[in-house]
């Protein structure tokens, strides 16, 4: 009798443990969702606003100086978290020159020749074009590493850059874009997602990702000097408040914390991750019009729709 009191109590009390656990193991999932809710509507918020900082931005300062400023920023407190808080190694030998060649596509050129296009596109358009790398990027690969072009790839393509000159198109009767930033913008994109597909196809090892980080923003800041002692003018960068807030916003809030979160949620889920840049341009236009009081017309949501169809396309077609 005692013996049977015994089993129903351990079973009774390994019921009440499962149940337990079955609830921690409940409120862990929606804690989680809820993490991953948030971290990838920061990264929505987050990305689309640095085109609304740099059109700030240019209103104070030469595009080569909020360049050099971010990147030397952003980087040295990279690498400061890098190798002086978490204590991470240096690179070594060949991991130089992929940093270089990293830093000099994807920070000198890209970042460098996008503040210049920004100077004469809108802020929201300039999101929208962010937008399109994914398109990009499969296509490059597929050219470049000879594998087959699928039909959805070219439909995408077509998709998103009809998307982005619909949205253009009432613009440019308002000076809110020209082609010439247009054509430099489209000229960024294709130089991100170079950028994009050579870190991919390098061998980093152990090599932490703040390190990379850092060491890519500074290398690529230092390659723009000789541009920036050739431009400076000190009469068109007006050293204050309304100057060094948007350089700060780029380099913290946007190179460094949104980067993290991209690469949280890129960690966690890659496909699913990739659906978060259909919010970008949303955001980017909400956020340039109410900072910016840019015009949203029915060409602009058209556009904005054909583009984020052309995005949803490949990000189907990678996930089968």
């Amino acid at each position: 009798m005692i013996a049977v009191s015994r089993v129903r109590g351990n079973f009774a009390l390994q019921k009440i443990q499962s149940l337990k656990q079955q609830e921690d193991s409940g409120i862990k999932k929606r804690s989680t969702g809820w993490l991953w809710f948030l971290t990838g509507t920061g990264f929505a918020i987050l990305w689309p606003s640095a085109a609304v900082a740099t059109k700030f931005g240019l209103q104070h300062a030469q595009p080569f100086v909020i360049c050099i400023l971010r990147f030397f920023i952003a980087g040295l407190l990279m690498l400061l978290l890098a190798h002086g808080v978490l204590r991470k190694r240096l690179p070594q030998k060949n991991e130089w020159k992929q940093l270089a060649i990293y830093g000099l596509l994807n920070i000198s050129l890209y970042l460098g020749l996008y503040v210049l296009a920004m100077r004469n596109v809108s802020a929201g358009l300039g999101s929208l074009a962010i937008a399109t790398n994914p398109v990009l990027i499969n296509l490059m690969a597929s050219l470049i590493f000879g594998h087959r072009l699928r039909i959805i790839t070219i439909i995408s393509l077509v998709l998103c850059m009809t998307g982005v000159l619909l949205a253009a198109w009432p613009l440019f009767t308002h000076s809110y874009a020209t082609p010439g930033g247009i054509s430099l913008l489209m000229l960024c994109m294709v130089i991100y997602s170079a950028g994009v597909i050579y870190f991919s196809r390098q061998n980093w090892g152990d090599l932490h990702i703040l390190t990379i980080n850092g060491w890519q923003t500074l290398l690529g800041g230092v390659f723009l000097v000789p541009a920036v002692i050739a431009t400076y003018n000190p009469a068109k960068n007006n050293w204050g408040f309304n100057m060094l807030a948007p350089i700060l916003w780029l380099a913290i809030p946007v190179s460094i914390l949104g980067v993290q979160l991209w690469l949280y949620l890129l960690k966690d889920n890659a496909v699913k991750a990739s659906f978060w840049l259909f919010l970008c341009p949303v955001f980017g236009f909400v956020i340039a019009g109410i900072m910016m009081n840019e015009p949203i017309s029915f060409f602009t949501i058209t556009g904005m729709l054909l583009t984020l169809s052309g995005l949803y396309l490949v990000q189907k077609y990678k996930s089968e």
